[in-house]
């Protein structure tokens, strides 16, 4: 399997970094709406569109992967009353922040996506529901759909279709649990942003008691290409289904971070080894730093060794097969010289801080973890915690409405399950054999020139 790079031809990342992208002219230049005025104009009929979007294989790329047109199919066939899109653009997973690349550098994509969405599923009325500390992102997307009202891309009667899409954007104030979608909705609503029990589900009872979509930005922002390209088929390698595999397909964006040489955000296709994406595009590990572990799809899905995240491809059966999550794309690389004890604290205090609280085993499960793994950290545990530490974590998983206590509870057992010996050390030594703190790579407190660009290149690669 060969992966040409295709330049400007990329589903997302079809932009010039370093200019101008994000305005409504640089859009156009690069094709921008042709592809909804052509639908509109007649290219396909609402259910057209939609089986188009199932057709083509696209899953949903805020972390749980589930097939968008069959999630667009739930919708009741007769509603009794407005269909909403909800574009769920909160993106809080540690580790991930490609969303942020689309709202500020390719916002008209993601509005034109809102638009065809919508078409597909006959609704008159979008939100997009920005996270709270995004206040760039935020600014830039409401400069856009600005832009798109007084160009006629949105508002009543578009292109003379008689089709009529409406599009808010609206902040959040900086909650994690509200990029699950219900606990979104509620805060939509001007309510506590706390996850709602399902069923019903919100293509049944969503916002306002009405049916909803909640879709991820990169996830609305592909409809485009779809649109454009049609589904394709990976045998003939046409339409979108010309990258990934059969159940993994077309493209995806990937935030890397850690001792890289260069971090960014990468689009490339399903299927792609992440030993190809850590040397080609990334430039390999920072000079005289060893891969250790990998987190792949951000903070919330199971960590791996060096050894296995150099045969993991970049796809969602690829990663279950080595026992973990493709998730959000926020790949976290970790160095030799990190502290894996340290490294679980840091996300135990996360997951404890952003707890809504509403069910018991997660208001007070993250709490009781965080705090073992901090007295391990600092050389006050017994032999018998990392046995407790994992069976609190165990008894926490699918326990929840919502998945935040999972999303502590898995990568809880996976550091323990890859790196025991780390925990047994601390255990045995009375104190943490990495000085309580993490490597500094770069220098910085020394003043170090880094060893990165100073502007991350953002290639398409396939």
């Amino acid at each position: 399997m060969t992966y040409p790079i295709l330049g400007d031809n990329g589903v997302l990342m079809n932009f010039e970094r370093g200019t101008e992208s994000w305005l409504l002219s640089s859009y156009l230049e690069r094709g921008g709406y042709s592809t909804a005025k052509e639908v509109l104009g007649g290219k396909y009929t609402p259910e057209q569109l939609l089986q188009e979007v199932k057709a083509s294989g696209l899953r949903g790329r805020g972390g749980a992967g589930f097939p968008t047109g069959l999630k667009w199919s739930f919708l009741p066939g007769e509603p009794q009353g407005p269909i909403t899109l909800v574009v769920n653009a909160d993106e809080s997973e540690p580790g991930t922040f490609k969303d942020r690349v689309i709202m500020e550098e390719n916002p008209h994509q993601l509005i034109e996506g809102s638009l065809l969405s919508c078409y597909a599923m006959q609704s008159d009325s979008c939100y997009i529901y920005v996270r709270g500390e995004y206040v760039g992102s935020l600014k830039r997307m409401e400069a856009a759909v600005q832009e798109a009202y007084e160009a006629g891309h949105l508002g009543e009667n578009i292109y003379g279709s008689g089709f009529t899409c409406h599009v808010t954007v609206h902040s959040g104030a900086g909650a994690y649990i509200c990029g699950e979608e219900t606990g979104l909705i509620e805060s939509l609503e001007g309510k506590k942003g706390q996850p709602r029990i399902k069923p019903p589900f919100p293509a049944v009872y969503g916002v306002f008691g009405y049916p909803t979509i909640v879709n991820n930005v990169e996830t609305i922002a592909a409809v485009v290409y779809i649109a454009h390209a049609g589904a394709g088929s990976s045998e003939e390698s046409t339409g979108y289904r010309a990258w990934g595999t059969e159940k993994s397909a077309g493209s995806k964006m990937f935030s890397v971070s850690g001792p890289v040489k260069r971090p960014g955000v990468y689009e490339v296709s399903f299927a792609y080894p992440f030993k190809d994406l850590l040397e080609n595009e990334c430039g390999g590990m920072l000079d005289g730093v060893a891969l250790k572990a990998l987190i792949v799809g951000g903070s919330s899905v199971p960590v791996v060794d060096a050894e296995t995240a150099l045969k993991i491809n970049m796809d969602y059966e690829s990663c279950e097969e080595h026992g973990t999550l493709l998730g959000s794309g926020g790949v976290i690389v970790i160095g030799e010289g990190t502290c894996m004890v340290r490294s679980l604290m840091v996300l135990l205090r996360f997951y404890h801080h952003e707890s809504c609280g509403q069910c018991t085993p997660c208001r007070e499960g993250t709490g009781w973890i965080e705090r073992i793994c901090s007295r391990i950290e600092y050389g006050q545990g017994t032999p018998a915690d990392i046995d407790e530490l994992y069976r609190i974590a165990d008894g926490m998983e699918l326990r929840t409405i919502c998945t935040l206590a999972d999303a502590a509870a898995w990568p809880t057992k996976s550091f323990i399950n890859v790196f025991r010996d780390e925990f047994e050390q601390h255990i045995k030594d009375g104190c943490c054999p990495y000085g309580n703190n993490f490597p500094d790579y770069l220098n910085l407190k020394g003043g170090g020139a880094p060893q990165r660009r100073e502007q991350p290149e953002h290639p398409f690669i396939a």
